[in-house]
């Protein structure tokens, strides 16, 4: 069921100015009461929204790389009536500022201080965590470091593949997430409409509801108003490509991480997706993972909130209520 938007939310009213039929559950989604904010943790900032109601369980959601957290801007409304939901741009990302040395164990570092000054250790129930890919990455760091505050880790299609097939993802160029060059600036573009055509995703996929990507790639973006230099750039900062160890190592010893962490977890993935799929969920269980719940969610690819928004709502609230507390 779709309405004209006739009252646009702010968020999305530069998009589409009121000229684009969109999905109902979208428009209440983006109307739904939020906070967006800043928080300071060791001294640089941080770009978050929040929804629901404080002193309710909390949920700590995070994205993927060059992502940022408009990404659960309409999956996190649908939980807020029982959940004080924080959504973060990961260092350098979104509207962050980057932090120096970011590494993994430094963005897993600032996902518990950011937990900490928010208060999401406060309440009585322990926060949960859910994660898109390279944020899943991040997340797995933090359960690492502090999973006895936590009370479990969702995980949404993390790239993971048996050693043999991820070797020949990263030979056929595909490289891991997060690959990339830090030494140059973001370019500028002239216009929106140039900036809007280099938008893709990675893994390259067709996306089912268009109408989201649009929305992503818009947040994306940042106009550029500087002296005799006008257009468009990108959002994050270059040095989120910067790497002090072998990341493809990395990547091989998820699997394991993952099988070993003595915490709540479970895993979300596009039943389509390339980088997590059946052999990947066998590979985990042979690894001795059989207690970790594998959903897969139908008809959806790696960036499954953009392909099927609904039905990984429906899969986040199954684990939610089976880990009710």
């Amino acid at each position: 069921m779709s309405e004209k938007m006739t009252s646009a939310s702010p968020d999305i009213a530069d998009i589409w100015a009121g000229d684009q039929d969109l999905p109902e559950w979208f428009i209440k989604a983006m109307a739904a009461p939020r906070e967006e904010s800043f928080v300071e943790v060791d001294g640089h900032k941080v770009h978050y929204f929040r929804w629901g109601q404080r002193g309710k369980p909390s949920l700590l959601m995070t994205h993927g790389f060059l992502a940022h957290a408009r990404c659960f801007a309409f999956i996190a409304p649908f939980l807020a009536g029982d959940y004080d939901i924080i959504s973060y741009d990961l260092a350098g990302m979104g509207d962050s500022e980057m932090i120096p040395d970011c590494d993994g164990s430094r963005r897993a570092e600032q996902m518990v201080a950011i937990a900490e000054t928010l208060d999401l250790f406060a309440g009585p129930v322990k926060p949960k965590i859910i994660a898109h890919s390279f944020g899943s990455g991040v997340a797995l760091g933090a359960m690492e470091l502090a999973g006895e505050r936590f009370g479990g880790l969702i995980i949404c299609d993390l790239m993971i593949l048996r050693p043999e097939r991820l070797k020949a993802h990263f030979e056929a160029g595909g490289g891991p997430p997060g690959s990339g060059r830090s030494d140059r600036p973001n370019k500028i573009y002239p216009d929106y409409e140039t900036a809007r055509g280099r938008f893709i995703l990675s893994p390259p996929q067709h996306v089912q509801q268009p109408f989201l990507l649009d929305y992503m790639a818009y947040h994306s973006l940042r106009r550029i108003d500087e002296g005799e230099t006008h257009g468009w750039a990108w959002k994050f900062d270059p040095m989120v490509f910067h790497r002090n160890a072998d990341v493809q190592e990395s990547w091989m010893d998820l699997p394991q991480r993952i099988v070993d962490l003595p915490h709540r977890l479970a895993m979300i993935y596009g039943e389509n997706s390339q980088l997590f799929d059946g052999d990947s969920a066998d590979y985990i269980r042979e690894l001795g993972g059989s207690h970790i719940p594998m959903i897969a969610v139908p008809e959806a690819e790696h960036h499954l909130m953009l392909d099927q928004p609904l039905a990984l709502v429906t899969a986040l609230r199954s684990v939610l209520a089976l880990w009710a507390e």
